[in-house]
């Protein structure tokens, strides 16, 4: 369970999810969480992490889909929440056309 208020949440999802309302975001947690740790700001991101935690951000990484991580955040965050070794970082999520 995602532990942050909602307060936090509309503040990002207005800031980092542009082409909705924060309303309309914020009823999807885990996107706004992945748009900050993937375009966020140094500040942001560290007001992030502070409010959730790494276990929560972990399990948004473990579980990202295809384009909400750009190679960079896909890497440093792989590092940064000990997923990842060496050159041992997963492939980008990619989406599956059936």
């Amino acid at each position: 369970m995602i532990q942050i208020s909602q307060e936090s949440l509309k503040l990002f999802a207005s800031k980092y999810i542009w082409w909705k309302t924060p309303e309309e975001a914020v009823v999807m947690p885990e996107r706004v969480i992945a748009q900050v740790m993937n375009i966020g700001d140094y500040s942001d991101v560290q007001a992030l992490v502070s409010q959730v935690g790494d276990e929560v951000l972990r399990e948004i990484v473990m579980h990202a889909e295809a384009g909400q991580f750009n190679a960079r955040s896909w890497a440093y965050w792989h590092y940064r929440l000990g997923l990842a070794s060496g050159d041992d970082v997963p492939a980008l999520p990619v989406r599956k056309l059936t």
